[in-house]
């Protein structure tokens, strides 16, 4: 279910012929929050079961910024796949970044972002997201110094 207030594009203009199909991929049973943003260039995968708080931003295309004589709009905007992991939570406020890969079961701690690869069966959370606590079937939960 998309909530109300939700912001879904994928491409950039009507008629554009895109690299992938689909672009963005919304599984079964997804809830994602008030005020969010998916905007999809290349290929956002979002598994079945993923919820998201309110206010969250996933994008996998950002601003290049490699000359300062060039005004940022005009520049390079780098596209990398975005997947997140069935039975997600994606905490309120978080951003994932191009190129971010969740795991599946994996919670994002709120106002989190997200730009690399966080495993399956973890906790996540800060700015850039590091993991905190990861579940071993040996174990339980294990703190991140435990395991690493």
């Amino acid at each position: 279910m998309i909530g109300t207030h939700v912001a879904l594009s994928a491409g950039m203009v009507p008629g554009q012929v895109c690299l992938t199909n689909p672009v963005v991929r919304i599984g079964d049973r997804c809830l994602i929050g008030r005020g969010s943003g998916i905007v999809g260039h290349l290929g956002i995968d979002i598994g079945d079961d993923v919820w998201t708080g309110h206010h969250v931003y996933i994008t996998d295309q950002n601003h290049g910024y490699e000359r300062v004589d060039v005004p940022i709009s005009m520049q390079t905007q780098p596209e990398k796949m975005v997947v997140i992991g069935e039975g997600s939570w994606i905490g309120a406020g978080s951003v994932i970044l191009p190129g971010a890969h969740i795991g599946k079961h994996v919670a994002i701690g709120a106002n989190s972002v997200v730009n690399g690869d966080v495993p399956d069966y973890c906790v996540a959370v800060g700015s850039p997201a590091r993991v905190v606590k990861r579940y071993s079937e040996a174990s339980g939960w294990v703190p991140a110094d435990e395991f690493r």
